[in-house]
């Protein structure tokens, strides 16, 4: 079974572990969601839970660990009276990523594209696209196919096999409606994706 220590590059481990030790955190690795690559929540008994998708892309999977931390760390310091990514989050995730910021951990070429993004982060990776570019380069199959670069009205089909038509974009996701059901759903726009061709698409809408 993977840990999540088995999920972050290997020079980044030992630093995980000194953060996550002393935090009464719950930390899970889940399957792909189309709406988001991690979280963070405190439940109703009280407890502390971060799910994280599973990916095969370490640095993707340490930058979502690390983002959903700092919502820990910052909400205990302020107060959940704070906005989720505003500026006493935004410090906590900084100084928590600033000793990763090195060889031993990120590959050259993503430093450049982590440097920038880091001096205002946002609340999502995928919103910053040139970053994102940089990370999907050290994914698992590097010439997938992502919502962003489809057309409006192009279909796609998930690693799920589920079947969609692209619309139009919503703030930082895509509304999308899948051809089954006829169910809008919101998806990141990097999420993979494998293109269908017009015959296909004709054939499921009769």
């Amino acid at each position: 079974m993977t840990t999540i220590f088995d999920a972050i590059p290997e020079a980044s481990q030992a630093y995980v572990k000194g953060l996550l030790t002393p935090l009464p955190i719950a930390v899970k690795i889940t399957r792909k969601r189309l709406s988001k690559h991690g979280d963070y929540r405190k439940r109703m008994d009280g407890k502390h839970e971060i799910t994280l998708n599973e990916t095969e892309n370490p640095y993707r999977f340490l930058i979502t660990l690390i983002h959903e931390i700092a919502h820990y760390i910052a909400f205990e310091a302020h107060g959940f009276q704070i906005k989720p990514h505003g500026r006493e989050w935004k410090q906590v995730y900084k100084d928590l990523m600033m000793p990763l910021l090195h060889p031993e951990v990120f590959p050259d070429a993503l430093l450049p594209f982590l440097a920038k993004h880091f001096k205002n982060p946002k609340a999502a990776t995928d919103t910053d696209f040139h970053l994102v570019r940089a990370l999907n380069r050290f994914d698992l199959n590097p010439d997938k196919t992502y919502i962003f670069e489809l057309n409006l009205g192009e279909a796609f089909v998930l690693p799920d096999e589920r079947k969609f038509i692209r619309g139009q974009q919503r703030r930082k996701r895509f509304e999308c409606v899948e051809i089954s059901t006829q169910k809008k759903y919101l998806v990141s726009p990097h999420a993979a994706v494998q293109r269908l061709d017009r015959n296909v698409e004709k054939t499921m809408e009769n």
